[in-house]
């Protein structure tokens, strides 16, 4: 799906780049978002250009329902992951060849099914985070490093957890808006909370050493206009999106995960966001040379969480001739990405997307290949990325 950078009436970063320290992170583990390839793509090949890439992490979404979804029916007893009514057949054969590869995975529980909604869309919040807590703990379950789907065969372990994707957006969480006693609330951030607090209570539930479970996984910017298109596309800022699921009740997570992509192909990642409000303005768009503000409303919210980009990368051009940059400068804008979270000592993930562009010009082109394999260099770049790990 492309994503829409938009330039709207975005206020400026606070800061000109990231305060960080001179230690910096003492390990950062670096991955790739590209569930295309890792779930539905050529398994094999993806793998070893992952293994080639010596990528420490991958992500993809868990759908919970939907197209891909593991609950497409309502399980009798939906905490156990060997009912009969779930299907992780897809997800198992991921992690088993992520396993081989020496390669963690990062599961980000998505999607509602339709029998948990109201026969709504996978973006419509469940009615009940109970139904949503079940399904984390039998995920989590699953994947402990000790279930056995059959007789002899033991599931690889999945540690790091991700609850939803960009709640902010409402391609990914409907409504972002609704209107109680004649005003406008962020009705996201309530079901955000809810979403937030099942996920990290479920996985949590079975009591493992080294779960962590990261919540916000925020997209980086929002218009903050309950009316904005004539309601079809408003969208939350990442602090007011912060603020407001703090405020709706979200309670605990191990890490806090956002998307700090630019906003024009202008910008390199120690850029100012582009666009710019009245002066001394809350910041509405939070890319990575200004992430020490999110990072900051974090701690004052939460204490020092860990930090995690679970989302990042810079299309081409060719193919896409509006968003993308060169294959050269998206190479260098890449090396310096990786070495500002370096530099940042509450960073410790950080993910690109994509290891190959999408086949649709509409979609993203931000890969370290091409769609047809041929490796941009950005794919060296990436892989010279060793002395930071």
């Amino acid at each position: 799906m492309r994503r829409v950078f938009v330039a709207t009436a975005l206020a400026a970063a606070l800061l000109a780049g990231t305060v960080q320290s001179a230690s910096g992170s003492k390990f950062l583990k670096i991955g790739i978002y590209d569930e295309a390839q890792t779930l539905y793509g050529s398994v094999p090949q993806t793998f070893a250009d992952l293994g080639d890439l010596k990528v420490q992490v991958i992500r993809l979404n868990l759908y919970w329902g939907g197209r891909y979804g593991v609950a497409k029916s309502q399980p009798k007893n939906a905490a156990d992951p060997g009912d009969p009514a779930y299907d992780w057949r897809l997800y198992d054969r991921t992690v088993r060849y992520a396993s081989q590869y020496g390669i963690k995975v990062v599961f980000s529980i998505f999607g509602t099914p339709s029998w948990a909604n109201g026969g709504q869309t996978q973006n419509v919040a469940p009615r009940s985070a109970d139904a949503l807590r079940k399904f984390a703990y039998a995920a989590a379950t699953r994947y402990s490093g000790n279930y056995q789907p059959e007789r002899g065969t033991t599931l690889p372990p999945v540690r790091f957890w991700l609850a939803w994707n960009e709640p902010n957006n409402p391609v990914f969480l409907w409504p972002q808006y609704t209107q109680r006693n004649g005003k406008w609330v962020i009705q996201s951030a309530t079901d955000y909370a809810k979403i937030c607090n099942a996920v990290y209570t479920g996985v949590h539930a079975t009591m493992l050493k080294g779960e962590l479970v990261a919540c916000g996984v925020t997209a980086p910017r929002g218009n903050n206009d309950p009316t904005d298109g004539g309601g079809k596309r408003p969208s939350v800022s990442p602090l007011a999106f912060l603020k407001a699921a703090k405020k709706a009740g979200m309670r605990r997570f191990d890490a806090y995960a956002h998307h700090p992509y630019y906003g024009d192909p202008s910008e390199t990642p120690s850029s100012k966001p582009s666009s710019t409000g009245a002066a001394g303005a809350v910041p509405t768009a939070v890319t990575l040379a200004n992430l020490n503000v999110l990072i900051h409303e974090v701690t004052r919210l939460y204490g020092r969480k860990r930090i995690w980009i679970t989302e990042y990368g810079y299309q081409t051009n060719p193919p896409d001739s509006i968003f993308g940059v060169t294959p050269a400068k998206q190479a260098r804008y890449l090396t310096q990405a990786f070495a500002i979270a370096k530099r940042n000592p509450r960073i410790d993930m950080m993910l690109w997307f994509l290891l190959r562009d999408e086949g649709n010009l509409g979609g993203w082109q931000s890969g370290l290949m091409t769609i047809d394999g041929r490796k941009k260099p950005a794919y060296f770049a990436f892989k010279n990325l060793r002395g930071a790990r």
